[in-house]
């Protein structure tokens, strides 16, 4: 088993129900592909460095998680079609 942590930024504009709820489905998508979540992190709402989708905020969460080597690229091609996810970025935690 392998550390990761994903950092997914989230549209600004939703309501907080959609939020969660977003938040929930990517911490879904980890279990399903046989990762465990060790820690979540809710940094809020932040200005982003540029606009993307013609938005200048956006609600950052960043998420520990062990998995297999191959969880990430599932997760990956998942959270990628996801509507309400603006950018997010996996990567391997050093031991």
């Amino acid at each position: 088993m392998n550390k990761y942590e994903l950092a997914v930024v989230v549209s600004a504009k939703l309501e907080d129900d959609a939020r969660t709820a977003t938040v929930e489905k990517v911490k879904e998508y980890i279990t399903r592909f046989g990762g465990t979540i060790t820690n979540v992190d809710e940094w809020g709402k932040k200005k982003l460095a540029y606009d993307i989708q013609k938005m200048s905020e956006g609600f950052y969460y960043f998420i520990q998680f062990d998995a297999e080597a191959t969880c990430p690229a599932e997760l990956e091609r998942h959270v990628r079609i996801m509507e309400n996810v603006l950018r997010y970025l996996c990567v391997r935690q050093d031991a």
